[in-house]
């Protein structure tokens, strides 16, 4: 743990300088029956996986091949994680626009430049580089982005979020059957390709392989914003993080990266708080044997912790995570809700006590993508005992199945091409 946490430190400071069950798999899986669809010739068609309504499976469709513009790059995909964010817009918990791609975080190869793209994107990216994308993709030209807090990027929000379209208002998905517009949820990463805004893209080394690496753009991408960011961790600071499913499991690794002190794992499940030792906790939590905010003081000698991370999107939780830290400490809240859930605090403690609420939808991809690369490339973060689950494309349906039933332990990808 010594030697980790000063290679850790070391590496940083060279960074710093420079609730239904889910709908059966059917449809996915009788769709899908081999590709043949190749980039060397230049196809003109590929597939994609599209969420037409809440609670019914994706299917797989044929779609015109999409064309980048300006500024934009053609990604073959190899990898996309399945993440609950997706999951909440499939159980319409989250309102997007439909008919729409979803997958949002993707590891693959640039194939092509958008048309008149600034030279010096194409020499960044050369055909042929590998990259992994983050799921905030900022346009850079915003007063958020100028001010370099490209998380609150203007146009992501009004554009993508808002309308499922890049930033010229329209998607470059259209279906190979009719020609219709079919949205995009981020990239629309559960396709054999996605068009990707190059300021979302980090380049990948080759070392990292593709099907863990998925994960940097999103799992990582989101648990290092909320503790570099948000929380602005310091070595020594006790840290508990409640839910350590694929994003919760990625802060218990970006704690002990940052010099943790105390890292407490909250969860019902015991498999995966037994995970969660393998990534840093040095205490664990069953919230459905013990009460998790008496067991936080007590670890902590009655103080609570310096930072608490909440990770489910759930008010009982936020409740706890609140209520767990330390009189002038931050409780971050990253965690995605139903429309309409509300979280109570204690309005007097709060302002007598000086404990900071913190909201924290992800990173900032020009300045942390890269760094967030180096940790998994210097094994600081380790992306093998992250991943648990890799799924063939036919098998997508199934995965977000296991995972809206809580079988994931860790985080699933989608192995495409």
């Amino acid at each position: 743990m010594a030697r980790l946490y000063s290679a850790s430190r070391a590496l940083l400071r060279r960074l710093s300088s420079n609730r239904h069950a889910f709908p059966p798999a059917r449809a996915l899986s009788s769709a899908i029956n081999g590709s043949g669809y190749h980039v060397g010739g230049g196809p003109s068609f590929m597939r994609g996986t599209v969420f037409w309504e809440p609670n019914k499976p994706l299917t797989v469709e044929d779609f015109h091949m999409p064309r980048p513009k300006s500024g934009e790059l053609l990604i073959k995909t190899k990898a996309c994680g399945v993440c609950h964010s997706d999951l909440h817009v499939m159980k319409g918990e989250l309102p997007f626009s439909s008919p729409c791609v979803v997958g949002h975080e993707i590891t693959g190869e640039i194939v092509e430049h958008g048309a008149h793209t600034d030279s010096g994107i194409t020499k960044r990216f050369p055909i042929g580089t590998h990259v992994v994308g983050a799921f905030i993709m900022p346009c850079g030209n915003c007063f958020f982005c100028v001010k370099g807090q490209e998380d609150l990027c203007e146009a992501f929000f009004a554009y993508n979020r808002a309308k499922g379209t890049l930033y010229d208002g329209e998607t470059r998905l259209f279906l190979r059957s009719n020609g219709k517009p079919v949205y995009m949820y981020s990239m629309g990463g559960l396709a054999e390709y996605c068009v990707v805004p190059a300021n979302a893209l980090a380049v990948l080394p080759n070392t990292l392989p593709y099907s863990e690496s998925a994960i940097l753009g999103c799992a990582v991408f989101t648990a290092y914003g909320a503790m570099r960011n948000a929380a602005k961790l310091r070595a020594g600071d006790s840290v508990a993080v409640i839910g350590v499913g694929g994003v919760g499991s990625s802060c218990l690794q970006i704690a002990r990266a940052f010099g943790a002190s105390e890292i407490i794992a909250v969860d019902v499940l015991d498999e995966k708080l037994q995970s969660a030792k393998l990534l840093g906790a040095t205490h664990t939590i069953n919230a459905m044997e013990e009460d998790v905010v008496d067991k936080i003081k007590e670890i902590t000698q009655g103080m609570g912790v310096d930072v608490a991370i909440e990770a489910l999107g759930k008010a009982s939780t936020f409740v706890q995570c609140t209520k767990s830290v330390r009189d002038g400490g931050k409780a971050v809240i990253i965690g995605l809700a139903a429309t309409n859930v509300m979280g109570e605090v204690d309005i007097t403690r709060l302002v007598r006590r000086q404990v900071k609420i913190i909201g924290s939808y992800g990173a900032r991809a020009r300045q942390d993508l890269p760094q967030i690369v180096k940790l998994a490339e210097a094994g600081i973060f380790n992306l093998q005992n992250s991943v648990s689950r890799k799924c063939k494309f036919e098998e997508t349906n199934k995965a977000f199945e296991d995972l809206n039933n809580g079988k994931i332990i860790g985080r699933a990808v989608v192995e495409i091409m």
